[in-house]
């Protein structure tokens, strides 16, 4: 059942990319795998990055990736927490543009970005998003939330709609199209996620909207034009979506998943609604998802 095919940076994204530079700080890079992130994004013209992390630590691996870091900006961390701190204080006072973890646990890491005192946030909720890509496909599928909000409510759920469908129309998408996911289409108070999903598809009505958002649909009536076709689902969202709207983050975080390890599809991710783009990657990202997602922040932080 697992994919066998190489994972792909999409080509899409290649190309958006040419000529964009951007100052990325960079949260932690103390080991191999982060160090060697940096510098394939580095080579490919992407970024110019300011690391935050343990010299002593950094630049034995710097030199060992072939990481020239005679121009690097390094600011000096002691511990996690410090690393943290700093790096969203940096990016809050406009030091860069987009910011990245590193090697460092999540936890802390999001523990700086949401203390309003390092004045990164902004009025609006942070939200993830992935931008899915399969090796052979143009299409791109946006999910959201599958890895910052737990168990949004209607307003988060209004908050993160409107997020996701602002950062596609960013990325060229004109109109997006939208499907709030439950696993109906019809609204049923047996299941919650179907009319919380209806109600917020309602918030993204009138002619002022420019995105078409319909709520609830199942997974395979928002990918499938067959499936939405034998279940005699219209309109312009039914089997042919820009974006998957998740009701809880177990559902977004299976459904990418699925699509990572069966494809072999590349998981982009940028969280969305602070001053600048932030870059969320998993030790178990492979290297085109971490510079896919680096092109991802690099675009959206310019």
């Amino acid at each position: 059942m697992l994919a066998t095919t190489s994972f792909e940076i999409p080509p899409s994204l290649v190309e958006k990319t040419k000529g964009t530079k951007t100052r990325m700080i960079i949260a932690g890079a103390d080991t191999e795998i982060v160090v060697e992130s940096v510098k394939e994004a580095v080579d490919a013209g992407i970024i110019t990055p300011v690391i935050v992390s343990n010299s002593e630590a950094f630049e034995p691996l710097a030199e060992k990736a072939g990481l020239d870091i005679g121009d690097i900006e390094l600011i000096e961390s002691k511990d996690e927490e410090h690393t943290a701190i700093t790096a969203a204080c940096l990016a809050a006072e406009g030091r860069g543009d987009a910011l990245m973890k590193g090697h460092i646990h999540s936890d802390t890491f999001m523990k700086a970005v949401l203390d309003r005192e390092r004045g990164l946030r902004t009025d609006r909720r942070m939200s993830h998003i992935f931008h899915m890509t399969v090796p052979g496909s143009d299409r791109v599928l946006y999910i959201t939330d599958a890895a910052l909000n737990v168990a949004p409510d209607h307003k988060g759920l209004v908050a993160i709609t409107q997020n996701v469908i602002e950062t596609a129309q960013m990325l060229g998408v004109e109109r997006p199209k939208v499907a709030l996911l439950s696993a109906t289409e019809s609204v049923t108070p047996s299941m919650p996620t179907s009319e919380l999903m209806y109600e917020v598809a309602r918030e993204f009505q009138g002619d002022e909207v420019q995105a078409d958002v319909v709520g609830p649909l199942a997974f395979d009536n928002a990918i499938s034009p067959e499936a939405a076709k034998i279940k005699k689902i219209e309109g312009p969202v039914a089997g042919n979506t820009d974006i998957i709207v998740v009701p809880n983050i177990e559902m977004g975080n299976g459904i990418y998943k699925c699509m990572v390890y069966t494809a072999h599809a590349t998981a982009a991710g940028v969280v969305a609604g602070a001053k600048v783009p932030i870059v969320l990657t998993s030790r178990a990202d492979p290297p085109e998802a971490r510079l896919a997602s680096s092109m991802l922040a690099a675009l959206l932080g310019n």
